[in-house]
């Protein structure tokens, strides 16, 4: 069987740094091998610029990833760097993929994900592994339920055009 490599970022409050191997284990079950080039205390960076941390550091991981996997967690709604992570690989055309950590409450949800994510799942393997590779757009709340159908207008960058 051919190897299926999905190149990931994983974007997460550092508070959560232990929890992204769990996530890659997740992510990598089905066939798939995970690569990630998220920033982490394993991987830091010592940049105090913030212009300089999103467009030179961070940026160009997100570019090469496939699919931004954003890891939902307590309290991390207000995050500016998750946030700004999550629209600039909008702006870029890249899957966007909310995983629930256990506890996160809906309210939890960072803004910008509610409005690009491609999907959202629970933490499930077969679950979190169909949703990077595109296999599932479902949303699901932090309960595991589906969520309701919303009206929003998506557009589709390569013809301009609301879908």
């Amino acid at each position: 069987m051919a190897e299926n490599i999905k190149n990931i970022f994983i974007s997460h409050v550092h508070e959560d740094d232990s929890k992204l191997s769990g996530l890659k284990d997740l992510a990598g079950r089905g066939g798939n091998t995970v690569r990630d080039g998220s920033i982490t205390s394993e991987k830091p960076n010592n940049a105090t610029n913030r212009e300089y941390i999103r467009y030179n550091i961070l940026a160009p991981r997100i570019r090469w990833a496939s699919t931004l996997v954003v890891l939902i967690s307590k309290g991390m709604r207000d995050s500016e760097h998750v946030n700004w992570e999550i629209d600039y690989a909008h702006s870029l055309g890249k899957r966007i993929v909310g995983v629930w950590d256990n506890g996160a409450k809906d309210s939890d949800l960072p803004g910008d994900l509610d409005k690009y994510a491609d999907a959202v799942v629970g933490w499930q393997s077969e679950r979190v592994a169909d949703a990077i590779s595109g296999e599932i757009n479902n949303w699901e709340t932090s309960s595991g339920e589906a969520r309701s159908e919303r009206n929003i207008p998506r557009f589709n960058c390569q013809s301009g055009r609301i879908e």
